[in-house]
């Protein structure tokens, strides 16, 4: 890949945000429309989840496909440095593994959320629901 193109990616990778994105917003007003209230991204737990629920001892992460290598259409890998994507996308997964083990070890509930997975607001809703009514 030649110079020119090398800091115009690093320029538009360095763009991307890891709070407050579109797909995180979402299910930040769906949840609280729902009535609940959580804190966000407490940095005293692994992983700084996304949306935290302390009285329920439960956990939303949403994660977008392509960061965190969710198997679907969003999530392939681009054709360009391929083995450095690769590689990037592999240790998301492996720590994102690990942060989950350790949450799950300190009692916490976890729901996973895929970006691919918000379209449909009415599942949306009924999964949350369910994860939060639940135990």
């Amino acid at each position: 890949m030649n110079d020119s193109i090398s800091k115009k990616r690093s320029a538009q990778m360095a763009l991307v945000k890891s709070k407050n994105t579109k797909p995180e917003m979402l299910v930040r007003r769906l949840v609280h429309r729902m009535g609940y209230r959580y804190r966000l991204h407490k940095s005293d737990l692994p992983g700084k989840p996304d949306l935290v629920f302390v009285s329920r001892k439960k956990i939303i992460f949403v994660n977008g496909c392509f960061w965190h290598g969710h198997n679907c259409h969003l999530g392939r890998i681009p054709k360009s440095r391929i083995e450095f994507w690769t590689n990037k996308i592999t240790g998301n997964i492996n720590r994102d593994n690990k942060n989950i083990e350790k949450l799950r070890t300190l009692g916490w509930s976890i729901l996973l959320l895929w970006e691919c997975e918000l379209k449909n607001r009415e599942y949306l809703t009924h999964i949350v629901s369910d994860f939060l009514n639940d135990g």
